[in-house]
C-alpha cells in the first residue's frame, strides 16, 4: 500500500475514533443533537464536571432544571445557595456527602429568592431536595434554611450534626413535605418550621436533637407515620397553630415533653400516637381549646402523661390507654428501680370530656386535681386498675360508670 493511502487511513480512523468520543461526552452533558433532543427539554447538568458544586447551581438556566450530584464528600465552608425556582438537586444516596466545615455559624445550604426580601414578592417555587446526606458541626449554623419557598419538597436527605437547626423553613407558605428523611444530632430542632402552612411531614425519624419538631405561626400541620427518639429537649411544640394533626408516631425517650401545644393553638388532634418514657411528660397542653387526644398508648411516663393547664379547655380525652410495664401474671417488664408510669393532670381547666379510657399502675394517680377547681368535667366510662385518683373530688361535673378496682 502506497504511504499516501496509509497516512490517508490513519487519519480517517482517528477522525472517527474522536468523533465517536465527542458523541459520547456530549451525551453525557445532555448536549445532544437537536434533531435527537425532546422539545423543550434541558441538559441535566452533572455537578462531577464543574469545579465545585456551586458552580454547577450557577449554571442553572433561569427556568429550573436538574443537577446530579455525583458520590463523593465534597466540604464547603461557605453556603450553597440556591436562587431560582423549579430545581431539582440530588444526589447518589448518601454516597454523596455535603460536609459544611464552616465555624462561624453559616448554614450549609440556602434556598432563597435572589432579592433576599422578606414578603410574598420575594418568593421562589416547587425546589426539590433528594437522596444526599449534609452534615455540619457544632460551630456551623443550619443545614438546611429555606426561606420563602414554597411547595419545598425535601426527600430521602440525611441531615446531621449541624450547631444550628437541622431542617430551618422560613415562611414556606405554601404546602411544604418533608418525608423519608433522617434528621439527627443537631444542636437545635431537626425540623424546624415557621409560618408554614399546609405541610406533610411524613415517614422521617427524628434522633438526637435538641427538640424534634418545632411548627410555629402555622397552620394545617399534617404529621404522621415518624418515629422520634432520645431529643435532649421536646419532641414536638407546636405554638399559634389549628388545624392539625399529629397522628401515627412513635414518640420515645424525650428528656422533656413528647408534645406541647402552647399559645393560642386549637383544632388539633392528637391521635394514635405511642407516647413512650419520655422523662418530662407526654403531652402538655398549655394554651389549647378545642383540640382532641385519642387512642394514644401513654406508657411508662417519666411525668405528667397529659397535663391540661389554666389556660386551656374545651378539650376531649377518649379511648387512651396510661400503663406502666404490666405485661401479664402479675409481672411487669421493668425492673424494681423503673417503674415510673404517670397519670393525667388537670390543672384548673374547664370543660374537659374524659371518657373511654383505661389507666392502669399509674402514680401517683390515675387523675391528679391541682390548682384552682376544675369544672365542668365529664369523666365517665373509664376504667381504673391499681391505682388512686383524684376524680371524686371534681367541682361542678359528672362523674359516673367508671369501673375503679379500688372503690368500695
Amino acid at each position: 500500500m502506497k504511504r499516501g493511502c496509509r497516512i490517508a487511513i490513519v487519519v480517517i480512523s482517528v477522525a472517527v475514533t474522536v468523533g465517536c468520543y465527542c458523541v459520547a461526552i456530549g451525551q453525557q452533558r445532555g448536549d445532544v443533537s437537536s434533531d435527537m433532543r425532546l422539545p423543550g427539554a434541558r441538559a441535566v447538568i452533572d455537578a462531577g464536571r464543574y469545579p465545585s458544586i456551586q458552580a454547577a447551581i450557577d449554571a442553572l438556566p433561569d427556568e429550573g432544571g436538574m443537577v446530579s450530584l455525583p458520590p463523593g464528600t465534597f466540604e464547603i465552608s461557605e453556603p450553597l445557595k440556591v436562587g431560582k425556582s423549579d430545581v431539582l438537586i440530588e444526589g447518589a444516596g448518601t454516597a454523596t456527602h455535603i460536609k459544611n466545615v464552616n465555624t462561624e455559624g453559616k448554614s450549609a445550604l440556602i434556598l432563597q429568592h435572589p432579592s433576599s426580601g422578606d414578603n410574598r414578592k420575594a418568593e421562589l417555587w416547587r425546589i426539590r431536595l433528594a437522596d444526599f446526606r449534609i452534615t455540619g458541626n457544632e460551630k456551623s449554623g443550619h443545614g438546611i434554611d429555606a426561606r420563602r419557598i414554597n411547595e419545598v419538597f425535601i426527600d430521602g436527605v440525611t441531615v446531621s450534626n449541624h450547631g444550628g437547626d437541622g431542617i430551618r423553613l422560613y415562611f414556606c407558605y405554601e404546602d411544604p413535605r418533608i418525608c423519608n428523611s433522617l434528621l439527627t444530632y443537631n444542636k437545635k430542632t431537626g425540623l424546624n418550621a415557621i409560618g408554614c402552612h399546609d405541610v406533610v411531614v411524613s415517614a422521617n425519624q427524628f434522633e438526637e436533637n435538641n427538640d424534634a419538631l418545632r411548627f410555629i405561626n402555622g397552620f394545617n400541620l399534617c404529621m404522621t407515620g415518624n418515629c422520634l427518639d432520645d431529643h435532649l429537649g421536646n419532641g414536638v411544640v407546636i405554638e399559634n397553630t389549628y388545624g392539625s394533626v399529629v397522628s401515627g408516631n412513635m414518640i420515645e425517650e424525650c428528656k422533656g415533653i413528647a408534645i406541647v401545644l402552647d399559645r393560642d393553638c386549637y383544632g388539633i388532634a392528637l391521635s394514635a400516637n405511642v407516647i413512650a418514657h419520655d422523662a418530662g411528660g407526654g403531652i402538655a397542653l398549655r394554651d389549647a381549646h378545642g383540640c382532641a387526644i385519642s387512642a394514644n398508648a401513654f406508657t411508662i411516663m417519666g411525668s405528667d402523661a397529659v397535663n391540661i393547664g389554666p389556660k386551656s379547655g374545651r378539650i376531649t380525652v377518649t379511648g387512651n390507654n396510661f400503663s406502666n410495664s404490666y405485661i401479664g401474671d402479675d409481672k411487669t417488664k421493668r425492673s424494681a428501680n423503673d417503674l415510673t408510669a404517670a397519670g393525667m393532670v388537670l390543672d384548673g381547666t374547664s370543660g374537659i370530656t374524659v371518657v373511654g379510657n383505661l389507666f392502669s399502675g399509674v402514680r401517683p394517680k390515675a387523675l391528679t386535681v391541682k390548682g384552682k377547681p376544675s369544672t365542668q368535667i365529664l369523666f365517665t366510662d373509664n376504667v381504673l386498675i391499681d391505682v388512686d385518683s383524684d376524680h371524686k373530688k371534681l367541682d361542678a361535673s359528672l362523674v359516673q360508670g367508671n369501673l375503679d378496682d379500688r372503690q368500695e
